[in-house]
């Protein structure tokens, strides 16, 4: 019998094979991976992931979860288990210790919705700061509405400044959908799995604290246009001729743009009124 589910850590255990194979199929694990995995829970996707990768790094913020991963899979060679809040935990010190399981270049996680902006931007980085050893790839399972929006394509409904940050970051794919029904307790939502691919984005932006800043005026009022809503940073007597050479519609809306159109707008902007 599954252990009971703590509402504070937004905790649904995962049921579905299916949807298991899916995510390992995802990572696409070789002999050489060292994985990276948050939030393993009772270690049903842990089990999966340890056959196929030479080591695993668990990072569970259960005390209970911990004490029973501990009891079950504490003996596997090349597993390793740690207590705490991804978020907080400075991973690099505590696995400086264990040269098995230094660096992990691969992730693999059902993290909780909840914590789902603040887990991306420590996985990837952010425009201006990117991670500055990003991971081969990150198998995530999401809600289905922000799985929607990392991979939202320019004028869907979906698309908006997380779209924009995150595909700047790294390449999105959208792996499956997985409903409500396949986890226990069910969740309100129903859930997606993706695959980020972090590289460099090609152009890249020549000031990327800029292209940042834009990006977050841009959508900051989503129905209004870009030579409003862009004014604190660039006067609309410089905009609206730059998007026209551009060959941007002068009346485009911040999710008109696709992440290439954002980059060039932010690099024909250097220097030419945008606030630091």
């Amino acid at each position: 019998m599954a252990p009971r589910t703590r509402k504070q850590f937004g905790q649904h255990w995962l049921r579905s094979d299916r949807a298991l194979q899916q995510i390992v199929d995802a990572a696409g694990l070789s002999g050489s991976d060292r994985v990276l995995e948050i939030g393993p829970g009772t270690g049903i996707l842990t089990r999966r992931l340890l056959p196929l990768a030479a080591a695993v790094v668990a990072v569970e913020i259960d005390r209970d979860l911990c004490k029973l991963l501990a009891k079950q899979l504490g003996e596997t060679p090349n597993f390793l288990l740690l207590q705490g809040d991804v978020l907080e935990l400075d991973l690099d010190m505590l696995l400086a210790n264990f040269p098995q399981f230094q660096q992990p270049n691969k992730v693999v996680a059902n993290i909780p919705y909840n914590i789902t902006g603040p887990i991306l931007e420590r996985l990837l980085g952010s425009i201006a700061a990117p991670n500055p050893r990003p991971f081969d790839s990150i198998v995530l399972l999401l809600q289905k509405e922000v799985g929607d929006r990392l991979c939202a394509s320019p004028s869907s409904k979906a698309y908006g400044a997380l779209s924009v940050r995150v595909q700047y970051l790294a390449q999105c794919d959208r792996i499956c959908d997985v409903p409500a029904s396949a986890f226990q307790p069910p969740p309100k939502v129903d859930s997606v799995v993706v695959r980020l691919t972090p590289r460099p984005f090609i152009p890249a932006a020549a000031d990327p604290r800029q292209l940042d800043q834009l990006v977050k005026l841009g959508f900051s009022t989503r129905r209004k246009m870009l030579r409003n809503t862009l004014q604190p940073a660039v006067d609309r007597d410089i905009l609206v001729p730059l998007l026209e050479s551009l060959k941007l519609n002068p009346q485009a809306r911040a999710e008109d743009l696709s992440v290439e159109s954002w980059v060039a707008l932010s690099n024909a902007l250097r220097g030419d009124g945008v606030t630091g």
